[in-house]
């Protein structure tokens, strides 16, 4: 199989363009610009270099971005050495139409450097340029290479899409990623907020602690400064557990069905109505709204509906939905955004307004409706998907046959990046007539959005610049812009980690639920696919308490992960030198080593568990062997030691636990929590299972190990350890005792 893995990642990579110029000349730029010229000699920026320039965010940005990335503080006013900045409209002539206020020209000559924007954001845009292409040589000066830059977006709308429906960022954090945002020339977040706005119209919806309008509009004017719309996603009318689970709602569940809302029921209307209009008085100055319309599987279903449930009739149902919030929309000054995919029938497809912008053109069938209709398009990706801990970013050996991941992942051998950048140049929007490009990056497993930074950065530079340059060349320069020049290995530590998260996902049990019933159905209907998994390990074996026999079961059963697990603990520990060695060479970003750290220790801490069991038994085993020779003082002994080890690497959890805990929340308000009076109100989704919903709080990632019960066991070899002592009259000396949380 390895063969076979590697031939596919060679051929879907072969054909990926060469490095850039820039990129050869040792400057990481994203994105790739669309014309540049170079001459051989670079330009040396000192202290005598000054900022001509108008009062502007961009002036600002270079000033702030010169003096914290490279140490240079520039000088207001015109001078000998100067960089000048100006919008001038019409100063570049190349791209769409639509894109060219984002268009600038950037020349870099001794004594001048000039900037130029067609607007506002073609001159801030200009400047990221400038700031990533000053570097550092050889002999420590600061440098840039004498160019000439023309360049603008191909695609207009370049969205990331910030997904909180398991976890809420704080406004700090947020801030941030706007800053982050723009320095890759995003210019606009789908928000999916879900219960992390207050809605003053049915504020229960809310979470405690959600933004307040006066919150939310606070990140939208922060982004609309930096030229980022923060358009807001309604999940609706389906994925709405947020609101259904409520019991005041409970009437508008389709069948009974907290997943979806019933859209036969005019109330379903007035509430998903007035929740847009709380967020649309909250976001002054946006131009969209994302409906979403995501996975609407059960439109038309149960008794309130009078015509029968069919395919023709439930894509009639979700028609008329989109049509009536596009008029409630359009009657606000938004433009409707919403994924236009199953159950709509391509002949519904003629109901909905040509201004709907189709966020992921889900049918072959929509594509020639979609043309003759005028209606535009997103360019779909998707970052990640239902893999745990860590994206599967980059390439890697594909996974042996018959491996277990989550209820619909899939192994993308060649890695998303490749996918990505394939998924934007050969997209089947991009044969139609493309608007923007959309970076998905879901929160359905709970991954922290700071591992989403190499993709969303990957999307945003093809939705600039289609097919430039390749996967290879992305992971390099992201390496560099994001975390500074000094960082080293930056792309292994991710293969690494990706390799870490897959392996622990990997090694685990996948048996039906024990601790949640059977859902309500899938895509495919009602009472289809009701099946619902936890991931979990048997315990070790435990001996009678006579004669201390034992037959084998953690170490048959498990004994291919038993033996993975020292190589992968090796690695591990590798993998958390290097990232800590990163850290003290970071010079921007080094909360998302402490990200990355956390989880490779989370990771670390699973081979760590899977040997001490699997050594445990295999003491046992020698406990029964001392046993049958008589030697009972040796057997407890033996026993003793077993039951230790299992203690030992149990009782790290907690502390795994807590620091992971410490860390997310740096950036995040604690999940499921309590604010104002009021507490969190957790019910599972009647039909989707979402890993990270499991729980109210983090403690999904350990509700695995806590499945296999080793408390329990723990005790059951302890009474059978004083018992055999006993009968053989041994003492009993250094057995753990439980802790006081047990």
């Amino acid at each position: 199989m390895k063969w076979l893995a590697a031939a596919i990642v060679l051929s879907l990579t072969a054909a990926e363009p060469l490095p850039t110029e820039l990129f050869l000349r040792g400057h990481a730029v994203i994105p790739t610009p669309q014309k540049v010229t170079l001459r051989p000699g670079d330009v040396v920026l000192d202290e005598g270099w000054t900022m001509d320039a108008p009062a502007h965010i961009a002036s600002r940005w270079l000033a702030g971005d010169m003096k914290d990335f490279q140490g240079l503080e520039l000088k207001q006013g015109a001078g000998a050495k100067s960089i000048v900045l100006r919008v001038r409209a019409g100063a570049v002539g190349g791209g769409p139409a639509e894109t060219q206020a984002q268009a600038y020209r950037l020349v870099v000559r001794p004594g001048r450097i000039e900037v130029t924007g067609n607007g506002d954001a073609g001159l801030l845009y200009g400047v990221q340029t400038l700031v990533q292409l000053v570097k550092r040589g050889p002999r420590g000066a600061l440098t840039a290479p004498e160019c000439e830059i023309e360049d603008w977006p191909r695609l207009a709308l370049r969205f990331l899409h910030w997904d909180t429906k398991h976890h809420q960022d704080k406004l700090t954090t947020l801030k941030r990623y706007l800053d982050w945002a723009v320095r890759f020339k995003v210019n606009m977040i789908g928000f999916e907020l879900e219960d992390k706005f207050s809605y003053p119209s049915n504020p229960v919806i809310g979470a405690p602690g959600a933004f307040t309008p006066a919150e939310l509009q606070e990140l939208v004017d922060y982004g609309l400064e930096r030229f980022i719309q923060v358009v807001p996603i309604v999940q609706s009318p389906a994925h709405m557990a947020y609101v259904l689970k409520h019991p005041q709602f409970a009437t508008l569940r389709a069948d009974g069905n907290n997943y979806q809302s019933c859209l036969c029921l005019e109330d379903t209307y007035k509430l998903i109505f007035q929740m847009y209009d709380d967020l649309i008085a909250a976001t002054k100055g946006i131009d969209y709204f994302f409906v979403s319309t995501d996975e609407v599987y059960y439109a038309g279903i149960g008794a309130n509906c009078k015509q029968p449930y069919t395919p023709e009739n439930r894509s009639a149902l979700w028609a008329e939905f989109a049509k009536r919030a596009h008029d409630h929309l359009a009657g606000k000054g938004r433009r409707m955004l919403a994924w236009l995919e199953y159950p709509l029938l391509a002949k519904d497809l003629e109901k909905i307004p040509s201004g709907v912008i189709d966020g992921v053109v889900g049918e072959d069938s929509y594509v020639e409706i979609e043309k003759r209709k005028g209606m535009r398009q997103l360019v779909y990706t998707s970052t990640q998907g239902a893999e745990f801990l860590f994206p599967d970013h980059l390439a890697m050996e594909s996974m042996p046959a018959g491996t277990a991941f989550g209820e619909f992942e899939e192994v993308f051998t060649p890695g998303r990046l490749s996918a990505l950048y394939r998924g934007v140049a050969e997209a089947r929007a991009m044969t139609m007539n493309p608007i923007g490009v959309f970076a998905a990056a879901w929160d359905d497993s709970g991954l922290h959005n700071e591992t989403f930074w190499l993709g969303w950065s990957a999307v945003a530079r093809w939705g600039w610049r289609p097919g430039m340059p390749g996967a290879e060349q992305h992971a390099s320069e992201f390496m560099q812009v994001y975390y500074g020049p000094q960082t080293t290995g930056m792309v292994e530590i991710y293969r690494t980690l990706q390799s870490q998260a897959r392996a622990w996902q990997r090694t685990w049990d996948r048996v039906i639920s024990r601790v949640r019933a059977p859902g309500y159905g899938n895509s495919e209907g009602k009472g289809i696919g009701t099946a619902r998994h936890d991931l979990t390990l048997e315990a070790p074996a435990l001996p009678d308490g006579q004669y201390l026999e034992i037959k084998p079961r953690f170490t048959t059963k498990y004994r291919a992960w038993v033996a993975e697990a020292s190589g992968r603990s090796l690695e591990n520990d590798r993998l958390r030198q290097a990232i800590v060695g990163n850290m003290l060479t970071a010079e921007r970003n080094r909360y998302n080593l402490e990200v990355l750290l956390a989880l490779a220790r989370f990771t670390g801490h699973h081979w760590r568990l899977l040997s001490a069991l699997g050594d445990a038994e295999q003491g046992l085993e020698k406990a029964a062997a001392e046993a049958k020779q008589g030697r009972a003082a040796m057997a407890v002994g033996h026993l003793v030691a077993a039951h230790n080890l299992v203690a030992q690497v149990e009782q790290e959890a907690p502390a795994i636990s807590r620091d992971l805990t410490a860390v997310f929340e740096k950036s995040r308000k604690p999940k499921g929590m309590a604010a104002g009076g009021r507490q969190f109100v957790h019910v599972l989704d009647d039909s989707k299972d979402h890993w990270a919903d499991r729980t109210p709080d983090l403690g999904f990632m350990f509700a695995p190990e806590r499945s296999i019960g080793l408390p329990a066991w723990r005790a059951e070899l302890s009474r059978i350890t004083k018992v055999y002592a006993a009968a053989h009259k041994v003492a009993v000396r250094g057995l753990a005792m439980p802790r006081l949380e047990e």
